[in-house]
């Protein structure tokens, strides 16, 4: 199944440092990291992966319905988020 990615406008102009590429990128590596997360009361997931060149993203999406998220925000790991990542990437 493929999953349909749509951006919500003011998460794209909130990228500091991270090209909306690199953010699709990330959500299509093969492999990703999937955590639910929590903030406000409001309930979303968070993907780790990484761009095509290796680089470490988070990007938080929420689902629409099926299987269509829009993505919410985008940041690359901090070194502790990076730690785990490349752990779990050890499994």
């Amino acid at each position: 199944m493929r999953v349909g990615y749509e951006w919500l406008a003011e998460a794209v102009a909130a990228l500091r440092g991270v090209e909306p590429y690199e953010v699709l990128q990330a959500l299509s590596a093969a492999r990703r990291m999937p955590l639910v997360a929590e903030s406000a009361g409001v309930r979303f997931l968070t993907i780790s992966g990484r761009t095509q060149a290796g680089r470490p993203l988070i990007v938080a999406v929420r689902l629409l319905g099926g299987m269509d998220q829009q993505i919410i925000g985008a940041r690359e790991m901090t070194p502790r988020e990076l730690a785990r990542f490349e752990a779990w990437e050890a499994e």
